[in-house]
């Protein structure tokens, strides 16, 4: 690693007391990072290196910064990690404070009368995952560990190729680990619920290889034809798939076929891609063998005796690992720690009784596959989707504001607690 700043030039340190999370979202959400995060990447170190912390940006891009204490031996590891790359659609920052309808949520002080007004931030990141962010990073400056050790790690492409995660826990070809924690808490849109389980994003391609021919002759090898066969052996995958305690089935979804040139020509080549969303312990290569396999027999059944098309599984080529799905005990102490925080910061935030602190899965991968098998809890502000439907990733993403300061106040009093 390389130092962000020479410490000679730094002002004096603000007191942790003094970081705003509200505002440092609003700066963080106007702060483009979608096609190049670089701009995003120097907030957060200034921000960082403003409080007078132990930063450092690494070769992939990383943001890192380490606090120890007086007994590291006699305390866990914990790393709080998120990720500062958005992605598509652009939404304009806009601070409303006074949203309606599904922004306001639900039992917002209304009285019976319905939602009242709630204090939003929209805009592109707002809640996946700058909110989750402004978060840690409250946490990280308010905790002052009497024992153990606190990481921020913070990657730069969660949304694509996820480089600097692998690099960090030594999962891209040549690198080694270089977080080591015990305890992980991953910055993501959950609603302020702990979540302790995730499905693996796998995308994989059936091939089929036949032999062109003339569409007039009994020759040949369709391969446009073995796709049904193809296509039948997808949907019959998981028939005797057993449901995971937390996560529950598989899912096997074909997104894309392409096939075929000519329309008065057997076609020699199909092509299906597909997406799988996996639960434990099944593994990238594990799914790519068995897919195959249930593959080339359905293919070959349908044939029934005519020229053999051929079928093959691959992996979509990436330098880092696929986000396989992990899995942490929902009664594991860290767990209950920060359900624990999280029940307190919300009731003291007047939220409804049912916004947050519930324990379960999450409803994305992240790379806190990457942290498994170490207990892994994911956490913060915002959601997914609401009642009206996509909100990450969405034309219409957005925060709520107190949402952001009871994940500030769980982060660090569940750090606290844990580091205490």
């Amino acid at each position: 690693m390389t130092d962000a700043t020479d410490e000679s030039d730094a002002p004096p340190a603000l007191g942790a007391t003094d970081f705003d999370p509200v505002g440092f979202l609003e700066t963080a959400v106007s702060t483009p990072s979608h096609e190049d995060v670089g701009a995003m990447r120097r907030l957060l170190v200034e921000t960082l290196e403003a409080f007078g912390a132990d930063v450092a940006v690494d070769e992939g891009g990383c943001v890192v910064a380490r606090k120890g204490s007086p007994a590291p031996e006699e305390g866990p590891h914990v790393v709080a990690n998120t990720h500062i790359d958005t992605v598509t659609p652009h939404v304009a920052f806009e601070r409303d404070r006074e949203a309606t309808g599904p922004e306001a949520g639900a039992g917002n002080g209304s009285n019976g009368a319905g939602p009242a007004p709630a204090d939003v931030i929209r805009g592109r990141g707002a809640c996946d995952a700058k909110g989750p962010l402004a978060a840690l990073l409250y946490g990280y400056l308010a905790t002052e560990p009497a024992r153990g050790r606190l990481t921020l790690a913070v990657t730069p492409d969660e949304e694509t190729l996820s480089r600097g995660a692998a690099a960090l826990t030594g999962k891209l070809p040549g690198s080694g680990d270089g977080l080591d924690g015990d305890l992980y808490l991953v910055g993501e849109p959950t609603g302020l619920d702990v979540c302790t389980a995730a499905k693996g994003r796998f995308q994989g391609r059936v091939e089929l290889d036949g032999e062109a021919a003339h569409a007039a002759e009994f020759a040949g090898a369709n391969a446009v034809a073995a796709a049904e066969g193809a296509l039948a052996a997808i949907r019959r995958f998981d028939d005797d798939a057993d449901d995971h305690p937390q996560l529950g089935p598989p899912k096997l979804t074909p997104t894309v076929v392409e096939g075929g040139g000519a329309t008065n020509q057997v076609p020699a080549d199909c092509a299906i891609t597909v997406d799988r969303r996996s639960v434990p312990p099944e593994t990238a290569e594990g799914f790519r063998s068995a897919l195959e396999g249930a593959v080339r027999a359905a293919v070959d059944a349908t044939a029934g005796g005519a020229a053999a098309v051929d079928a093959r599984v691959t992996l979509a080529d990436r330098d880092a690992p696929f986000f396989e799905a992990f899995s942490t005990d929902p009664d594991h102490a860290f767990v209950e720690t920060v359900a624990a925080a999280a029940r307190g910061a919300t009731a003291d935030a007047g939220l409804p009784a049912d916004r947050g602190g519930a324990v379960r899965p999450f409803g994305a991968a992240t790379e806190a596959s990457y942290f498994a098998p170490a207990p892994t809890v994911v956490f913060g502000p915002g959601d997914l989707a609401d009642d009206a439907g996509a909100v990450a990733h969405a034309e219409r993403e957005y925060v709520r504001v107190r949402e952001v300061a009871a994940a500030a106040e769980t982060v660090a009093a569940a750090l606290d607690r844990t580091l205490g």
